[in-house]
C-alpha cells in the first residue's frame, strides 16, 4: 500500500514539474495517458517523507552506486521495505527520467528490474526500484572474493535470465523495446543471483512507420560496431551487446583483450575465468558453458543481420541434450573451431527434433 500511495504522489509530482513545460495534451500523448485522472496526494506526502528520512536527505552514507547522471540509495523504510531510490543530478532529470518512467510502466517481467514509482519536486527527482542485495554483475566480476562465488552454474543462469528479459523486450512487448545499453553495469543480481535488466534511460520504442535513426548512444566496448556508420535503431545493437556482457561473464573480464586475439584455432579454456574451475566431471554444466560460449560467439557476429535473435538466443541457451562424453574429454586441447562444430551439430539435431 506505502508503495502504491508514493507512486500516486510521484505521478502528481512529475504533472507538476512537466506542466511548467508543456500541455495536459502534450503530457498524455507522450506518456499514455496513465497521469490524466489520478489527484489524490495527502499519503502519499507521507510515503515521500519517509524515503527522504531513511537516506537521511539523501546523505553519502546511504549511497550504494553512482553514475553519470544519477546517484543511488539504499532506503530502509520504518515498515522494513527496501527501496533503491535512483536520485537524478540537477539538469539530468528531462528526457531520460521521463524516458525510463515511461518504458518501466510499460513492462512487468522477472528478470527486468521491479520498479515502484517516482517523484519530482523543487528540490529532489528520483525513481524507486526493488533492492537488489548483490548490486551490478559488473561489481561482483570485478571483487575477487564475489567472483570466486560466481560458479559456473550461477553464470550460466544469470545469461539465461538476461536472455529472457531481452526476448521479452524484443518480442513480447509491442511495439519493441530496444534498451541500447547492456552491459555488466546494468544488470543486477538479488541475494539468489538471479539477474534483472535495469537502466531505461536511453531506450527506445521500436514504433511501425518508423524510420528508427538515433544519435549514438551506449557505453563504448558493448556498442555494436556497425553503430560506427550507421545511427539506425535495431534489435541486433541489443543482442551484439548481450554478446559482449555473456563473454565477460565467461572470462571474468570485459573480454576486449580477449576479441582483439580471438581466432578459431584459441583454445577454449582460454577464454575461461581462470579464478573458478571448470569440473568436466559435471557433463551438464560443461556442455552449459561451452554452448553459452558459442552462442556468445554468434551474438558478437560483425554482421548484424547473420546474429540471432533473442528469441533464438533465449531459447538454445534452455536446450538440455548433452553432448557426447568424447567430445569434452579433450577439453585441454578444445579450440573453438572444433567447439563450433560439435555445439552447432547438436543445436540443429534439438531444432529439428
Amino acid at each position: 500500500m506505502l508503495l502504491l500511495l508514493f507512486m500516486i504522489v510521484g505521478i502528481f509530482t512529475l504533472l507538476s514539474y512537466i506542466r511548467k513545460r508543456s500541455t495536459t495534451n502534450d503530457i498524455v500523448e507522450e506518456f499514455g495517458g496513465h497521469f490524466s485522472s489520478i489527484w489524490r496526494v495527502n499519503h502519499g506526502k507521507e510515503a515521500y517523507k519517509k524515503i527522504i528520512q531513511a537516506t537521511n536527505n539523501f546523505d553519502e552514507r546511504y549511497q550504494i552506486g553512482v553514475g553519470a547522471s544519477s546517484v543511488v540509495y539504499k532506503a530502509v523504510l520504518l515498515s522494513g521495505e527496501i527501496l533503491a531510490i535512483k536520485k537524478i543530478h540537477e539538469g539530468h532529470m528531462d528526457e531520460q527520467f521521463q524516458n525510463e518512467i515511461q518504458m518501466l510502466n510499460k513492462i512487468r517481467h522477472r528478470n527486468i528490474v521491479g520498479f515502484y514509482g517516482f517523484c519530482s519536486t523543487n528540490e529532489f527527482s528520483f525513481l524507486a526500484y526493488e533492492f537488489m542485495e548483490r548490486g551490478c554483475l559488473g561489481a561482483s566480476l570485478r571483487s575477487e572474493r564475489e567472483a570466486m562465488e560466481l560458479y559456473w552454474i550461477k553464470r550460466v543462469n544469470i545469461v539465461r535470465d538476461i536472455a529472457q528479459a531481452l526476448s521479452y523486450l524484443h518480442h513480447d512487448c509491442t511495439p519493441p523495446i530496444i534498451h541500447r545499453d547492456i552491459t555488466s553495469n546494468n544488470i543486477l543480481l538479488d541475494e539468489e543471483y538471479k539477474a534483472c535488466v535495469s537502466d531505461f534511460g536511453i531506450s527506445r520504442l521500436l514504433k511501425p512507420n518508423s524510420s528508427h535513426w538515433s544519435l549514438l548512444a551506449g557505453t563504448y566496448g558493448y556498442m555494436a560496431p556497425e553503430h560506427a556508420y550507421v545511427m539506425r535503431l535495431t534489435e541486433k545493437s541489443d543482442v551484439y551487446s548481450f554478446g559482449i556482457v555473456a563473454l565477460e561473464v565467461i572470462h571474468g573480464t570485459h573480454p576486449g583483450d580477449l576479441l582483439s586475439n580471438l581466432s578459431l584455432s584459441m583454445l577454449v579454456k582460454d577464454m575461461l575465468d581462470p579464478r573458478i574451475p571448470l569440473r568436466l566431471a559435471d557433463q551438464v554444466t560443461t556442455n552449459q558453458v561451452l554452448l553459452m560460449i558459442l552462442i556468445a560467439m554468434q551474438c558478437i557476429n560483425i554482421d548484424p543481420q547473420t546474429r540471432p535473435t533473442m528469441q533464438q538466443v533465449s531459447q538454445r541457451l534452455s536446450f538440455s541434450k548433452s553432448l557426447a562424453a568424447s567430445d569434452i574429454n579433450s577439453f585441454q586441447v578444445l579450440t573453438l573451431d572444433h567447439l563450433i562444430n560439435i555445439v552447432q551439430t547438436h543445436v540443429d539435431d534439438q531444432e529439428h527434433e
